[in-house]
């Protein structure tokens, strides 16, 4: 552990070096922010609302500045991003407790057990576990998640395998060895985020405002949510496409699928992709993805042909992931799991919560079984409709659809944890829209909520709630909506 501190002091230290030389404003805002991170993940509790609350925007003002005054140098920016990552390492999540439940389905696969078909209230009540430090896991977790089956699909699963492989033995050493694991995957999106920019001719600093982003550093690298893994197989699967190898851009976003489902509803919207062009075979790159030519029928019949290879491939690749772990239990207990996101959760919804309090007025009863199965239709026919009445040919064109599909869906349902939005944020820097960015500042307000802050009895204040979602559809309805049908 000693030597892993003198070698990160030691990065950090040559990073700032090189940061001076440079520019003395931009180190000034970076060491402040360091200050702050540190603050925020060492000493401040999710309770403590003012503090929560102004730490997060102080962040997001210099980021802003971070950005400003570096000229989006690259260098500087890549260390900074790294640096801030590295500040959370050792330690624990405080806004989340879900990483109990990741570290304890790693145990149980190193111990031999299927994590689908065993809640930890059934392992602790019998009395007898191998699993190490069971039963503090077990209190961390909460009852909510530990009378539930595991839904965190089997290449998350890996993931909380190796992370409890990181020497130690102990509960910050699992959440080093996953944290690592995120960081990395933050490292790899910049990696072929930035390529795809240079790629599609877009400005390649945008990949900054996904890697800079306070919201995604605190969210992902510092409560250990693994939608930064996803969105970095998402995004590798995108370039890939873009250059030509649709073949592996298929296997890629099956993994992406592996380790969030999210994917899977971003299927149907590859099919004009296929459909409406090709890539010639003496050119792999971008410039040469051309119109068919060929008779139409011939055209259609050969587009459809990869299509269905493409969704071939993944589906194969899912499957031979989800393999191991497959039994019939495995499927009720999946499914039911899945389920229960629609049809029992309920947490910072928007469109869901206005329709709650129509059912409420109604028939004095909440509706969630009956409006949980209605949204979910809904989002199904945006998709279709995005999926074959928007031409998706290009990765912007595409990137905009993955984006307004997924904001639709996250409207309507009646779940949204915060990390739930960063793949927004990733998708937007491929499009000319912004409101993600905003709803990655003002969703902060969520967690004030979650503690029923200005309620007397502790429950979700609604007026947060409204709050939040009346400056994310503002601008919105601005971007998507009233800005194209202005003339200027």
């Amino acid at each position: 552990m000693a030597d892993l501190n003198n070698s990160i002091f030691g990065s950090i230290m040559f990073g700032l070096a090189n940061i001076y030389k440079y520019k003395k404003i931009t180190l000034a805002y970076i060491l402040i922010s360091c200050m702050l991170y540190i603050w925020f993940t060492y000493y401040t509790k999710r309770t403590d609302a003012l503090q929560l609350i102004l730490l997060y925007s102080i962040l997001f003002i210099l980021g802003y500045q971070i950005l400003k005054t570096s000229g989006f140098y690259f260098r500087i920016l890549v260390i900074a991003s790294i640096l801030f990552r590295l500040l959370f390492l050792f330690a624990i999540p405080n806004l989340s407790q879900d990483f109990y439940r990741f570290i304890w389905d790693g145990q149980m696969l190193l111990e031999g057990l299927n994590p689908y078909l065993y809640t930890p209230d059934v392992i602790i009540n019998q009395g007898e576990t191998k699993i190490p430090l069971a039963q503090e896991l077990y209190n961390g977790m909460g009852a909510l998640s530990s009378s539930h089956f595991t839904n965190y699909p089997p290449l998350n699963q890996l993931c909380f395998v190796i992370g409890n492989l990181f020497p130690g033995h102990s509960i910050l050493s699992s959440v080093i060895g996953m944290r690592l694991i995120i960081i990395a995957a933050d490292i790899g999106t910049l990696y072929f985020g930035k390529k795809l920019l240079e790629a599609l001719k877009l400005p390649s600093n945008r990949i900054f405002w996904y890697i800079l982003n306070p919201f995604i550093i605190i969210e992902l690298t510092g409560n250990l949510h693994f939608e930064g893994v996803m969105i970095f197989f998402l995004v590798w699967s995108l370039y890939l496409l873009h250059k030509g190898y649709w073949k592996w851009a298929a296997v890629i976003f099956a993994c992406s699928v592996s380790v969030k489902l999210i994917p899977l509803m971003f299927l149907p919207l590859f099919f004009w992709w296929f459909t409406s062009t090709k890539l010639s075979n003496q050119d792999r790159s971008p410039q040469k993805w051309i119109s068919y030519t060929e008779p139409k029928g011939l055209s259609a019949f050969a587009g459809m042909t990869k299509l269905s290879v493409f969704y071939t491939i993944v589906g194969i690749t899912l499957i031979a992931f989800f393999l191991p772990f497959f039994s019939m239990a495995f499927v009720d207990n999946y499914s039911k799991t899945v389920g229960l996101w629609f049809n029992s959760f309920e947490f910072n919804a928007s469109i869901y919560y206005i329709l709650r309090a129509i059912g409420y007025a109604i028939t004095d009863y909440n509706e969630i079984e009956f409006i949980g199965k209605v949204l979910p239709v809904i989002s199904v026919l945006v998709i279709l409709g995005f999926s074959f009445l928007k031409k998706n040919n290009s990765i912007p064109k595409l990137s905009t659809s993955i984006l307004l599909v997924f904001t639709i869906y996250l409207f309507l349902s009646t779940t949204v944890h915060p990390w739930y939005i960063a793949t927004l944020v990733m998708l937007c820097i491929f499009t000319n829209y912004k409101y993600p960015l905003v709803w990655s500042l003002v969703i902060i307000v969520s967690y004030l909520s979650y503690l029923g802050i200005g309620t007397a009895d502790k429950s979700e204040n609604l007026w947060l709630v409204a709050l939040e979602y009346f400056v994310v559809f503002s601008v919105f309805f601005w971007e998507v909506i009233l800005k194209k049908r202005l003339p200027f």
